[in-house]
């Protein structure tokens, strides 16, 4: 049996100061460096400035040296990070400061920034898979239509948490138009109209949004989603399934599991990754490298149960919420 565990002496700290909606990281930085400096790990903050700073802050700490980078933001900031480290074989830690926190939530690592320190001086790491579009990456989730569209639009809001990216999503419900694409997988060609196209690497968005419950990070492929276009209120529930994690028993859904994509649209336009709004072309070439990326991850982990494990993570955050109130 092989057990993935590595000795940390020296790590590097991103931090994204403005990261979800919790104010100045500054006081839980020294807190993060002090808890990690009692396990005997040296560690050097490198705070963020504007976007495209923690892939270069993470590619010099590589180059320096270091045992391992930590990011500390939301999935932003995992994404400029771990851009950085693909194919480096150095580890990559996530201490979840974000509004979704989808690739922390997937891998099982507490959304705490605390506790998830415990998953790091662990020292467990997996070598997990990471999605490409037109050769920029992804870690979590790449997608156009619908969740396009209210990633911009939230991005342009100027507020960030969960109240406002709800606020977000319906607002662009109300407005959105479906979209006509063809999709090449596996040799196969689709067309349709669609009111998204997701190409997951993980189970979900974010705050426990499942959109593709059934997603491995580990298995060298990616899961492609598709909701089909259908009236209002058909597509209002789907996000029921979303939340109990059985929207791939929905009828409007299509599925695929793959290595390789094109998606093809009638103009440039949206598109989201990881959550982060960009503007792409008309074509859009989706490949997936597996083991591309080194992460500390729990040394245990359980499988998903539709409705069991929404359940529990709700609990589970609902608990965290009670505490950090309480100041437990």
């Amino acid at each position: 049996i092989t057990v993935n565990v590595l000795p940390m002496k020296r790590m590097s700290l991103i931090v994204n100061p403005i990261s979800g909606s919790g104010g100045d990281k500054a006081e839980l930085v020294q807190r993060i460096a002090a808890a990690l400096e009692q396990k005997e790990i040296a560690v050097d903050v490198l705070p963020t400035r504007g976007p495209g700073d923690a892939t270069v802050l993470a590619r010099e700490a590589v180059g320096q040296g270091v045992d391992a980078v930590l990011a500390c933001g939301g999935d932003g900031t995992v994404n400029e990070t771990a851009t950085a480290m693909i194919g480096t074989g150095v580890p990559m830690g996530i201490i979840p400061c974000g509004s979704g926190n989808g690739l922390a939530r997937h891998l099982a690592i507490p959304v705490e920034p605390m506790l998830s320190l415990d998953i790091i001086a662990g020292g467990h790491f997996d070598d997990c898979d990471c999605g490409m579009v037109n050769g920029r990456p992804f870690f979590c989730t790449f997608g156009v239509g619908y969740d396009a569209d209210v990633a911009l639009r939230f991005a342009n809001s100027g507020r960030r948490g969960v109240v406002s990216y709800v606020r977000s999503a319906i607002e662009e419900f109300i407005r959105f138009r479906h979209e006509h694409y063809t999709l090449t997988v596996d040799g196969e060609t689709i067309t349709d109209d669609a009111f998204l196209i997701t190409c997951c690497n993980i189970s979900q968005y974010g705050n426990n949004a499942y959109i593709a419950p059934k997603a491995s990070i580990t298995d060298g492929l990616l899961d492609l989603i598709i909701i089909r276009k259908a009236s209002m209120l058909e597509t209002m529930l789907v996000s029921l399934d979303l939340v109990t994690g059985t929207i791939d028993h929905n009828r409007l859904i299509d599925t695929a599991r793959l290595s390789k994509a094109v998606i093809e649209r009638s103009a440039p336009g949206s598109a989201h990754i990881d959550g982060e709004p960009v503007q792409l072309g008309e074509r859009l070439e989706i490949s997936c490298l597996k083991g591309a990326l080194r992460l500390f991850t729990p040394a245990e982990s359980s499988q998903f149960r539709p409705l069991i494990t929404p359940v529990e993570d709700l609990l589970r955050d609902a608990t965290i919420t009670i505490r950090n109130s309480l100041n437990i």
